[in-house]
């Protein structure tokens, strides 16, 4: 017995709907499983999860400040994704974007200017964007795989970061720790609330999906940048550049995950320190694709995450759960999602084998 994919003509709506639900259902009944035989209480720990994070105004808070650069990066890395452009580097991107923001008021620390800000935002923007456009080039000129060169410029990126705090970055005053001085006020993004970390910088993930949806929706720059990656052939014979979708999905991400990274260090951490991504730039990939890479699928997924994320920090402390349980709860969604994701484009099918008798035919 073999079993073979066809591909549907037509898919179900209904199905691609449902695909997200029927994921984050296997990935709990999965943990379920796995938590009983790690001797975790089960009920405790999906109740630290899912409901803890909304029993007070600070932790609601906290989901957005996580909720904002997860959707920033993943609703630009889903118009690569759906350009058949594949960057697994956004890790990377974020963290030269921080680094080149954080030259700022590192070098003017004394500097009380309004403009501190705005330098910071377009520096960020720009080392990101350089970044990227170093996997773009190697992409468009040598035919390299960007999922392997984004993949190791985040391992360089990574190492830059740690000479900078380990060596002239480096706090003179900070107890030997590897991080930089903290940035003064005019550095900083305003708090939206008293007593809370989230920020104004919420605003930029919000506005930067509302262009992304009017791009890819309404524009035609968007539809040519989807076939560009999807059918080369087919594009440069319609006068689209294959190039050009290659060099737009990365530089959009590269742009994206910079702005994330400033926002994180010009935000909730005040300074440059080893922690400053987080994981965004990987948990944004889970969150494109649960997402559907659909502008407004990935505003839910974004902020399922986030919940995820904060009540995870919960369960570390209430269900005693080790924190490598969060990233198997992400993992297992990713799986869940790309198989059941499967099956709304193909139809399994069950090829039997053919028998033959073996009685022989009357004369």
């Amino acid at each position: 017995m073999q079993f073979k994919l066809d591909r549907r003509v037509h898919y179900s709506k209904r199905m691609l709907i449902a695909t997200p639900v029927i994921a984050i259902a296997l990935a709990v009944l999965v943990s379920s499983v796995l938590l009983v035989l790690l001797q975790k209480p089960v009920l405790l720990t999906f109740h630290s999860f899912f409901i803890a994070p909304f029993e007070n105004f600070y932790s609601i808070t906290e989901i957005f400040l996580k909720f904002g650069p997860l959707l920033l990066i993943a609703q630009a890395l889903a118009v690569g994704f759906r350009a058949k452009v594949w960057n697994i580097g956004a890790e990377g991107q974020m963290i030269i974007g921080a680094i080149t923001a954080s030259a700022v008021p590192v070098y003017l620390v004394d500097s009380t200017s309004a403009l501190l800000l705005p330098a910071m935002l377009i520096l960020g923007a720009l080392g990101g964007m350089g970044w990227a456009a170093i996997a773009a080039y190697l992409k468009t000129r040598f035919n390299a795989n960007e999922i392997l060169v984004t993949l190791m410029l985040s391992s360089i990126a990574l190492q830059i970061l740690y000479y900078l705090l380990l060596g002239p970055w480096k706090d003179p005053m900070g107890f030997n720790f590897p991080q930089t001085v903290m940035f003064q006020d005019e550095a900083l993004f305003p708090a939206l609330f008293e007593g809370v970390r989230l920020n104004t910088s919420i605003f930029i993930p919000i506005i930067f999906t509302i262009g992304i949806w009017l791009f890819m929706e309404k524009h035609f720059g968007g539809f040519k940048l989807v076939v560009g990656g999807l059918a080369p052939n087919a594009a440069t014979y319609a006068g689209f550049s294959s190039k050009k979708a290659v060099w737009s999905s990365l530089l959009l991400a590269g742009f994206a995950a910079g702005i994330a990274g400033m926002s994180e260090i010009a935000g909730p951490i005040g300074q440059l320190q080893r922690s400053v991504t987080s994981g965004y730039g990987y948990s944004a990939i889970i969150v494109a694709y649960l997402g559907a890479l659909n502008p407004i699928g990935i505003i839910f997924a974004a902020f399922f995450l986030a919940v995820l994320q904060i009540g995870g920090d919960v369960a570390l402390v209430s269900a005693d759960l080790p924190i490598s349980a969060v990233h198997v709860f992400q993992g297992l969604l990713l799986i869940f999602y790309l198989a059941t994701y499967t099956f709304v484009n193909y139809r399994l099918r069950i090829i039997r084998p053919l028998t033959h008798s073996n009685t022989k035919p009357t004369p």
